[in-house]
């Protein structure tokens, strides 16, 4: 039996018509017909009645139609189940990270997560929060850490994920002293602001842009350097090229030494949160071990709020 035959078989089921039926399935009707026949002497039975135009199905043809409809879906599932009973024996963890929380934050939450229990080894894919979207949707990776904000909601925050509130952090605007330790850029300047952006790619852009693009907007801001990485960004604000916003996990040293300072009050930061995405379903103990000890620090961080 070829799976070719259920295919042609629904296509006939659902016309009635050997011509249209042939025709969708790119077939010569001659071709078609043979296909069927085969099929029906696969199954022992008539699967249609020829006698009436356009053809219908026997009693057997009927029964015969769901049956060829739960084989087709079975077998559309059989790569992803295997996937997912191979998973239930893997103790590699494949994650996902944006970049600026890859070399931050990540480190020190994965040392926390192994002091209370087993983590087996983790396969890391750090990327713009775009591609760590797609490699989720593909199935490639099992998690994602990326920043949040409740405002912008992003392809993870949808029903088919869950997440979990794992850190805090702020978008803070910074720039490069002056030789009296002062902002070399100032929000308040009346000249153009040069203002160092981040491309559409990156998820803290999205949430810039969501929170303060319209305040920018109105204020003298002139974007003189785009990129999609917080760490380029970081590099042209040390040089002096213009004031980022940047996430405190990345510029806490920065700042503690002098090497970048604040440009504004508080009211032109941004308070961002750190989530940890996953797939509704999830398989295999080692991710599951990891979803359990992220919910136990999950409730840390939000008592600690």
């Amino acid at each position: 039996m070829n799976f070719i035959w259920l295919e042609d078989f629904l296509a006939l089921a659902a016309t009635g018509s050997f011509s249209r039926a042939a025709e969708a399935r790119h077939s010569s009707q001659p071709a078609f017909s043979r296909r069927i026949r085969a099929l029906e002497a696969w199954v022992g039975v008539d699967l249609l009645d020829r006698s009436t135009q356009p053809a219908r199905l026997t009693v057997a043809g009927e029964w015969f139609q769901k049956e060829a409809q739960e084989l087709l879906a079975r077998v559309a599932r059989v790569p992803g189940d295997a996937k997912r009973v191979a998973e239930t024996s893997a103790v590699t963890l494949r994650l996902a990270s944006t970049h600026a929380l890859s070399f931050t934050f990540l480190p020190r939450w994965l040392r926390r997560l192994e002091s209370a229990a087993t983590i087996g080894p983790v396969q890391l894919m750090s990327d713009v929060l775009q591609r760590c979207e797609i490699l989720m949707q593909q199935g490639k990776v099992q998690f994602v850490l990326s920043h949040a904000h409740p405002k912008v909601r992003g392809t993870l925050d949808s029903d088919a994920y869950l997440s979990a509130h794992v850190g805090d952090d702020v978008l803070i605007p910074v720039s490069a002293p002056d030789p009296l330790g002062r902002p070399l850029h100032s929000l308040d300047a009346e000249t153009a602001v040069p203002i160092l952006r981040y491309s559409e790619e990156s998820g803290l852009g999205r949430i810039l842009q969501a929170r303060l693009g319209a305040r920018l907007r109105k204020g003298a801001a002139r974007v003189v350097f785009t990129a999609h990485l917080a760490s380029v960004l970081r590099t042209m604000a040390l040089d002096g090229r213009g004031i980022a916003w940047l996430p405190q996990t990345l510029v806490e040293e920065d700042l503690a030494s002098g090497r970048l300072v604040p440009v504004a009050d508080a009211d032109w930061s941004v308070p961002i949160a750190i989530r940890l995405y996953r797939e509704r379903e999830l398989t295999g103990r080692a991710a599951e071990a990891l979803w359990a000890s992220g919910l136990a620090l999950s409730r840390q961080v939000d008592c600690a709020d």
